[in-house]
């Protein structure tokens, strides 16, 4: 089926084949609350003969979205305990996140800022609000590095992420800027020459984090949108969240991760889940985790490996939650536990 416009509707969902029309009533509840959208690039990837197609799964609404679990939260990480003006989030003393938009291409179902974006979220900053958030980066020399997030700040025009590169460029002490955004592999056409040119600033070095979460979402389209990155001199790097039932699986995330590094995607973070309400669902546990991380050891390259990741709820930061190799046995003594299990003594016995 050729979807050629977005999906934005329950009502678009079950035109296009995507959920069963005796499914609407539960999930316009599910689209009352939480925004819905997909892009045609990301529809057309999906198998609609699969019930529990992966790709689905993170993009169409599950009536499960309504159950809230009581260790959920409206703001899971604490974005709002270190927001000192609108739009900034200044959690790490060398970095802060600029939230310029609210507004994604696609809404994934397990988003941790699903409160916050969306047609009824906290839309996109004005004139005003940008220019307190830049003198804010302006006043605080240690901040080193900008992350324009959101929301996904690709959706935004050429001439307005011009515009932001042109403040950013006028601050000495921020060296680095890195976007994260899914838009190379939901609406790769979007990654041109205009937007391309409008990423760049004297003196700033930039990233794009790239978000997918499985391996089909790198088609050739996507593939390619990477590469006008990359070959336009923008290093990039991946994040994916390890999601059940898309990729809780070490073979999935392998062929994930060594995709990104043939596209020239170096793999970063994977998240663990978010407490975000209404996405119990998508939990793995963090022992789960750890056992398909440590998976990974031995099977891929160590320049597929990502960081396994936590974000402490409330705020307190990122914690590396993949299980130790290692463990102390005595007084200078080790056991260290190689990729396929088995566990020698560092320094050897012998």
């Amino acid at each position: 089926m050729n979807v050629v416009k977005p999906i934005k509707s329950v009502d678009d969902l079950v035109k296009a084949g995507l959920v069963a029309p005796a499914d609407r009533v539960a999930l316009e509840e599910v689209a009352a609350r939480y925004a819905v959208a997909l892009t045609p690039a990301i529809s057309k990837v999906i198998d609609r003969a699969d019930p529990d197609d992966p790709i689905a799964r993170q993009f169409v609404p599950d009536a499960a979205e309504l159950t809230i679990a009581p260790e959920e939260r409206a703001d899971p990480i604490g974005d709002h305990a270190h927001s000192p003006v609108e739009g900034i989030v200044h959690r790490y003393p060398d970095r802060v996140l600029l939230k310029a938009v609210h507004v994604c291409p696609v809404y994934c179902r397990f988003c941790f800022r699903r409160e916050m974006v969306g047609p009824q979220g906290l839309g996109t900053l004005d004139a005003a609000a940008m220019q307190a958030a830049f003198d804010y980066i302006r006043s605080h020399e240690e901040i080193w590095e900008v992350i324009l997030t959101g929301g996904d700040p690709l959706v935004l025009s050429p001439r307005r992420l011009h515009e932001i590169m042109e403040a950013l460029a006028g601050i000495a002490h921020v060296k680095i800027v890195r976007f994260h955004t899914r838009v190379p592999v939901v609406d790769p056409e979007k990654i041109d020459a205009a937007l391309i040119a409008a990423l760049k600033a004297s003196g700033k070095t930039v990233y794009v984090a790239l978000h997918a979460n499985h391996p089909r979402e790198l088609t050739m389209e996507a593939r390619a949108a990477c590469a006008r990155l990359v070959d336009a001199g923008i290093a990039m790097v991946s994040q994916s969240v390890l999601l059940k039932g898309v990729n809780d699986d070490p073979d999935v995330l392998a062929r994930l991760m060594k995709a990104f590094v043939e596209i020239r995607v170096k793999p970063y973070y994977l998240h663990h889940p978010d407490l975000a309400p209404g996405t119990s669902h998508f939990r793995v546990t963090i022992e789960e985790g750890q056992e398909i991380v440590a998976a990974l050891r031995g099977r891929i390259s160590g320049l597929c490996q990502p960081a396994y990741i936590l974000d402490i709820p409330g705020g307190h930061g990122k914690a590396v939650v993949s299980a130790s190799a290692i463990r102390a046995t005595g007084e200078g003594c080790y056991s260290v536990t190689d990729y396929r299990g088995g566990e020698h003594s560092y320094p050897p016995a012998d």
